[in-house]
């Protein structure tokens, strides 16, 4: 078992989805050990988004992750990153399979309803930058 970081995004929450989202991943086979309401602040977003800061989409991304509150949240499951990435889809819902988070619940490929860690190094990163440690104690990924 390992732990990674999904963050239920803007449009989802606005759309009522999270509630859905959530039941989804634990259908999935994924134990949530973690979780929080928040919204990011600008300087948030731009770091958490900082290994995009180059791309073209990188401000729209973080205006995007700024407008409405977001669901950060550590999953647990078997070999948790790549089962994560799989459950959610391609970034356009367009691409994404039948089923997948992003092909039930995302708008648009900017609007995508999800956020995976692309990583175990990552997720351990971004885990560690919405969660204390006093938070993650017990954490066993």
């Amino acid at each position: 078992m390992s732990l990674t970081l999904a963050i239920i995004k803007p449009d989802a929450v606005a759309s009522g989805s999270a509630g859905k989202i959530i039941a989804h991943l634990e259908e999935g086979g994924f134990e949530v050990h973690a979780l929080r309401m928040t919204r990011l602040s600008l300087a948030q977003a731009r770091e958490f988004y900082a290994a995009h800061s180059e791309r073209p989409f990188y401000d729209s991304l973080v205006e995007f992750m700024t407008s409405g509150p977001v669901i950060p949240m550590v999953l647990e499951a078997d070999d948790a990153v790549p089962a994560l990435r799989g459950a959610i889809g391609a970034t356009d819902p367009a691409d994404a399979a039948e089923g997948t988070v992003r092909n039930l619940y995302a708008e648009s490929k900017e609007r995508n309803a999800i956020h995976a860690s692309d990583s175990d190094e990552n997720a351990r990163a971004e885990i560690g930058f919405f969660f204390s440690t006093h938070e993650r104690l017990g954490l066993s990924g």
